[in-house]
């Protein structure tokens, strides 16, 4: 009786084991992490400081002398094309617009009376010419005057900033006199220094950018110049061009940031994995490979360096689409089941682990 006892005792125990052993090794699932091959660009992007800078500045003067009537802006105002920045005392010229108009009316008149002469042949055609003639000379004249009027208004002739204003009203100055000095923004351009050796890659340079303290989005840039000729520091000077109206918040001395896009010819097509996911079978670099039904598939490639990143560069065995397991490779059995972890656990500093 006690032998058949121990005896079902034992049997329970081994049948409780095995069970435990089953339950343990049918839920039991290596945790991983995933991570995706990335393609190799065949572009490298190298960043540089720039000045956002006036495409020129413009002195403004009157194309006529005369007193300063009203100046109407003052240092700093922006302004648009055609605005009005001064006037002149006008008196004199329309006084004398006024005067011509009354000789060129009498005159004409006068050649209307002598064109009738000549129909009637009473004037020759000598005389009909000379009356003519001073009719025009004295229409020129009444233009001129006309065009000395316009010029006592002094307008802007491009979108800019008033950088300084040498004047005051009721001042006497002469014709071409620098009233104010315009800085145009109408087409205002970035000068960055860039170093010998992108100098000398200037013809791979495929895109420019620009970036500014607050301002969001890069702005496409064009190539405007490079000047051939290197500064003290071994410098050269490109200048770029805004490809659409410039964003009113550049001003002109606002610093920025230049991207130069640039064609690597030389660089190895193939994608980029973390080193960590690599691991050797025997002598033939693999990865393992995530399938649809959570197993991992070994997938052997071909290893051609280590990038400056510190990641390996696979140059054949991927296509860029497989999710591949990035950590804990090497305790991981081909066809074996595993379980994706999405979402980095709080003491997993860098998914290290």
């Amino acid at each position: 009786m006690k032998k058949n006892k121990i005896g079902c005792i034992i049997t329970s125990i081994f049948l409780l084991c095995a069970c435990s052993n089953k339950e343990q090794s049918t839920t039991f699932l290596h945790s991983v992490y995933l991570t995706q091959p990335v393609a190799i660009s065949d572009k490298t992007i190298k960043k540089y400081s720039g000045i956002v800078k006036a495409n020129h500045e413009i002195s403004l003067g009157f194309k006529t002398a005369g007193q300063i009537k009203k100046i109407y802006v003052k240092e700093g105002d922006f302004v648009k094309q055609g605005q009005l920045l001064a006037n002149l005392d006008d008196v004199d010229y329309r006084l004398a617009v006024d005067a011509l108009q009354i000789q060129y009316e009498q005159l004409r008149d006068e050649v209307a009376r002598t064109q009738r002469l000549f129909d009637q042949k009473s004037i020759s055609a000598n005389e009909y010419e000379k009356a003519t003639a001073g009719l025009r000379q004295i229409e020129i004249q009444l233009q001129m005057n006309k065009n000395k009027c316009d010029y006592t208004k002094l307008y802007a002739p491009a979108d800019g900033y008033i950088q300084s204003v040498n004047f005051s009203p009721a001042e006497m100055v002469d014709a071409g006199t620098s009233i104010f000095t315009l800085l145009d923004v109408s087409n205002m351009e970035v000068s960055v220094d860039i170093p010998v050796n992108e100098y000398l890659q200037r013809s791979h340079f495929v895109r420019f950018d620009c970036r500014a303290t607050g301002i969001g989005e890069n702005i496409q840039m064009l190539l405007s110049d490079i000047t051939p000729k290197a500064d003290g520091n071994q410098l050269y000077q490109m200048n770029l061009l805004f490809a659409e109206r410039p964003d009113k918040r550049l001003t002109a001395g606002m610093n920025v940031e230049i991207s130069i896009t640039v064609a690597d010819t030389t660089a190895t097509k193939g994608f980029s994995v973390p080193l960590c996911s690599v691991f050797r079978d025997e002598e033939t670099p693999c990865v393992w490979v995530f399938s649809k039904d959570s197993t991992v598939v070994k997938h052997p490639v071909v290893l051609h360096n280590i990038n400056a990143e510190g990641n390996a560069v696979i140059i054949e065995g991927l296509t860029g689409k497989e999710q591949i397991v990035r950590t804990g490779v090497n305790a991981l059995q081909a066809g074996e089941k595993v379980r994706v972890i999405t979402k980095s656990h709080k003491t997993n500093v860098g998914d290290l682990l």
